[in-house]
């Protein structure tokens, strides 16, 4: 029956109850309080250095998505694709760089073009930690300049964004893909080096060792990874300015203060990647799903996808892995979920409804009950709600013109407040709870 379970309904008739499909799951506040403060995060760092908010269509032409490579797993097995209506071959984003570029492509904006996004991307895998068919990214794209000092913006960038959500045990693994020509002389050299060992191989790796070799280099099986644990080094192919362009990379991120390790080994499997690669590793998870983010550059993307040459550098980070690290170190608990005040209306529900306009109107988060429950049922409600204060309203308050504030979180006291000047009092009520926290 698939994503169905069968419930029973009034009528006495059994019912299939639709539930979320394999690997996706529905996001319910109060967890999704922590959603919205990861992303508020992340729009303020970015913000600050000249980002703006990208959005594109969660599907676009295959062709986009098949520019990955043709013996990637996400190409070959994993791309949610279809055909529509109109017998156009469509896919559903397994990434958001590709479809940033395409954009980037499609408009010409002027360059440099420095834009983040949030977006659902999608993959049929099978879901792990942190990891669902439908996971959902943040990530940051600059486009228009091969300057290695971008890299070091958007990579300090990253790791700023992770320490303003209160990670710190974080790790950030670095290397270089070196110019086209550096990796297309590499891929040889691999592939020759792995054709004497594809027998060790894990099995499923050894189609890719002649024609993709650096995806066996990327391979996360146990196997695979003791064979290459002794393959060539790319850094060895580095012509001399790819060599100095991942000097001045290095040397950036030591001025600035973020640590790195240079690890020959990460090359990262997607084809458009030039230059600089670089993750980030989340200690407080196991190594085996640890990553929180990793990106590149990829100065031939935007030709490729039918635009003119145009370099570019970014990453995307995966939002269910960072809130995975964030639990393990306990981190981002304090959200701004919930509402500042709650309206208790025993009066028939007039002054409930206006009174909570006018608190939003003037900048003040707040709810109220509905359904003309009792003063009693409305308090309960008001406790699960979070909110700092409440507004009491019955008829000696209605007949007075007056409110009763009262403090849920102290416990304290209450006071009547002449309605005129109810705003002004929450608000200053408000600021001072904030002040003494």
């Amino acid at each position: 029956m698939g994503n169905r379970r069968s419930a029973p309904v009034a009528s006495g008739v059994v019912a299939d109850l639709f539930q979320a499909p394999k690997g996706t799951r529905d996001i319910l506040p109060p967890e999704s309080d922590r959603w919205q403060a990861l992303v508020a995060v992340f729009a303020e760092v970015f913000g600050r250095a000249g980002y703006g908010l990208v959005q594109s269509p969660m599907f676009e032409d295959i062709g986009v998505f098949q520019r990955l490579g043709e013996g990637t797993e996400v190409v070959r097995k994993e791309m949610y694709d279809f055909f529509d209506k109109g017998d156009r071959h469509l896919a559903l984003r397994p990434e958001g760089t590709a479809p940033v570029v395409r954009a980037f492509n499609q408009h010409r904006p002027t360059v440099l073009w420095k834009v983040w996004y949030l977006t659902p991307c999608f993959r049929y895998e099978e879901p792990q930690a942190g990891r669902f068919r439908q996971h959902h990214q943040v990530g940051a794209e600059a486009i228009g300049s091969a300057d290695p000092d971008l890299d070091v913006e958007v990579i300090a960038l990253q790791h700023d964004f992770y320490r303003a959500l209160g990670l710190s045990q974080l790790s950030l693994r670095l290397n270089s893909m070196g110019s086209p020509g550096d990796r297309q002389a590499y891929a040889a050299q691999l592939a020759g080096w792995l054709g004497q060992r594809v027998g060790e191989l894990d099995e499923a790796d050894r189609a890719n060792a002649a024609d993709h070799p650096l995806r066996v280099l990327d391979s996360k099986r146990e196997r695979t990874m003791a064979v290459v644990a002794d393959a060539p080094l790319i850094t060895d192919c580095l012509s001399e300015e790819a060599a100095a362009h991942f000097v001045r990379v290095q040397a950036g991120l030591d001025a600035l203060g973020v640590a790195y390790e240079i690890d020959p080994r990460l090359v990262r499997g997607l084809d458009y990647y030039t230059h600089s690669t670089w993750e980030f590793a989340a200690g407080a998870l196991t190594s085996a799903q640890n990553a929180v983010g990793g990106g590149g550059r990829y100065d031939g993307l935007a030709e490729s996808l039918g635009g003119k040459p145009a370099p570019g550098v970014g990453f995307g980070a995966g939002i269910e892995r960072i809130l995975l690290a964030a639990d393990a170190e306990e981190a981002l608990t304090e959200t701004a979920g919930g509402v500042d005040v709650f309206v208790v209306d025993v009066t028939g529900g007039d002054a409930g409804r206006d009174l909570t306009f006018e608190l939003r109107r003037n900048g003040i988060s707040a709810d109220r009950a509905f359904d003309a429950r009792s003063m009693k049922a409305q308090m309960k409600v008001a406790d699960r709600s979070g909110a700092r204060l409440a507004l009491l309203v019955g008829e000696d308050e209605l007949e007075s013109g007056v409110v009763t504030l009262r403090d849920l979180r102290s416990g304290g006291g209450q006071s009547a407040l002449p309605r005129a000047d109810m705003v002004a009092e929450v608000a200053q009520k408000l600021a001072e709870n904030e002040a003494a926290q």
